[in-house]
């Protein structure tokens, strides 16, 4: 049986939700991507530096950072809950997961947003 002390409080519905929101974030992120790489086929540095340096895509990069952290999170979650029965043990790995996704998310802030 899962506490709520692993799943700190949220309900399925939440999870389901914020799954759902954080795909369609990452999903227009990457059309966008995408699209852009295909309508600058001679794309240089200068070109690509200058769309990551305008505040909008700043902004929406950094949504797409929330979010695939907040996707990673809740996925890895539930399978550790689905497969990982040793309570120790699945603790012991959800802390390290949620430590490695905030350590790539501070890393992405840092540089989507130093100078």
């Amino acid at each position: 049986m899962v506490t709520n002390i692993t799943n700190f409080g949220r309900s399925g519905l939440s999870d389901w939700l914020v799954q759902r929101v954080s795909a369609i974030i990452l999903a227009l992120y990457t059309l966008f991507i995408v699209a852009y790489l295909l309508l600058n086929p001679g794309l240089d540095y200068a070109t690509w530096s200058g769309l990551f340096a305008q505040t909008w895509m700043r902004i929406f990069s950094l949504l797409a950072f929330v979010s695939i952290a907040a996707h990673a999170w809740i996925g890895l979650w539930t399978v550790t809950t689905d497969y990982l029965k040793p309570t120790g043990l699945r603790v012991g790995i959800q802390t390290f997961i949620i430590l490695a996704i905030f350590v790539f998310l501070v890393w992405g802030i840092q540089i989507l947003w130093g100078a």
